[in-house]
């Protein structure tokens, strides 16, 4: 059996920043991997492996190139919170590790400006789009932004009160309010006023019902009310992941991933035109990662990862649409459709009496003005079935 791999923690003071255990573990190793940078930092006469780029592919292989040898990683700050840590579990299993940890960047970010840790959103963007950074953005909330652009933020952030944390730790350590200069070695902290700071529709609730307009779309659209009904039955839990079949504008893919960041969607749609405005909704209103397939139902759902839920929004009447979802879905997951027309009401009545599950008619009335007065105008009902896969 290899030797287990020593995850050590140093922050931008180098050496003279790691208590004695931390030292040791450095001292008694063999084989030193890191960043150059890090890799600078410390003294000794052992083997230093640079990482190579790109890392991930790389790194089972040289893992296994050092198997037998005493091998020590240096990792910035915390190896476990959003570091090499967590890389080196996920792939050697948590017994082959031991971590010897450092106070993070965020830690030392929130010592320096005097904020709460435990009352501070901390959002990734290491390799990954500014976007996600704008739900975060509400009135009076404080947002810690690692890997960042600062001017991307900023653009998303306009109102806010940005910070810009440079070196935390090491002797040329800056803290000052100019994006512009900030160096590469960062955290962006951002202060949002009592009306918020960031795009209105965005960064508002995380409710699902966000109003029609917030959305871009051509008139296919899950209608508000009849969205929050659909998304409350469909019932997000973090990390699931939902299938939404004939998207239109997105808008349950989108409301899906908002609940939670760890929420992942799939948004089916066969039209290109409707597939791009996807695309530009799920951007706009902070969650980029929506997975966007263009295609007609059922073959465009092939080879999809398997769904925790399945929202059929169109498409009901294709053959196979239901067969296919129904089939995917795991055990447990929850499937919601909704209909409009009589034939597609009819398929969901048929599906009811096969599987079982819930009809509900949903008809909603808006108030609007009638020359000088108002009056009720009703939308068209819609009907939609809830189901619940059985778990064997």
């Amino acid at each position: 059996m290899s030797a287990p791999v020593t995850v050590v923690g140093i922050g931008a003071d180098g050496w003279a920043g790691l208590p004695g255990g931390a030292r040791h573990e450095i001292a008694s190793c063999e084989v030193l991997m890191g960043s150059t940078r890090q890799l600078d930092l410390v003294p000794g006469a052992f083997e230093r492996v640079p990482w190579p780029s790109p890392l991930l592919p790389a790194l089972p292989g040289l893992l296994d190139r050092y198997a037998d040898r005493r091998v020590c990683v240096l990792a910035s700050g915390d190896p476990m919170f959003h570091g090499i840590g967590t890389t080196l579990v996920r792939l050697l299993g948590a017994d082959r590790v031991r971590v010897v940890p450092h106070p993070s960047s965020v830690s030392l970010a929130c010592a320096r400006l005097g904020w709460a840790l435990d009352d501070v959103a901390v959002v990734s963007l290491v390799g990954r789009p500014a976007a996600l950074v704008v739900p975060h953005l509400h009135p009076g909330r404080r947002v810690l932004v690692l890997g960042s652009t600062p001017a991307e933020v900023a653009a998303l952030a306009p109102r806010a009160r940005l910070t810009v944390l440079e070196n935390l730790g090491a002797p040329d350590e800056r803290v000052h309010h100019d994006p512009a200069s900030a160096g590469a070695l960062h955290v962006l902290a951002v202060e949002c006023g009592p009306a918020g700071c960031g795009p209105e529709e965005g960064s508002a609730s995380l409710v699902p019902g966000r109003p029609d307009d917030a959305f871009e779309h051509d008139g296919q659209l899950t209608k508000r009310e009849v969205r929050a009904v659909s998304l409350a039955l469909l019932a997000p839990r973090p990390g699931e992941l939902l299938w939404d079949v004939g998207a239109g504008a997105g808008s349950i893919a989108v409301e899906w991933c908002r609940t939670h960041p760890s929420c992942r969607a799939v948004a089916i749609e066969k039209h290109p035109e409707r597939a791009a405005r996807v695309t530009r909704n799920a951007v706009a209103l902070g969650v980029p990662g929506i997975r966007v397939v263009v295609g007609p139902s059922p073959d465009a759902l092939e080879d999809l990862a398997t769904p925790d839920a399945v929202f059929v929004g169109g498409g009901l009447t294709a053959p196979g649409v239901v067969e296919r979802c129904w089939s995917a879905l795991r055990p447990g997951g929850r499937l919601v459709a909704n209909a409009v027309t009589l034939e597609s009401e009819a398929v969901l009545t048929a599906w009811r009496s096969r599987l079982g599950g819930e009809l509900t008619r949903i008809e909603v009335s808006r108030a609007v003005p009638i020359g000088g007065f108002t009056g009720w105008r009703p939308q068209m009902p819609v009907t939609t079935w809830a189901v619940t896969k059985e778990i064997p």
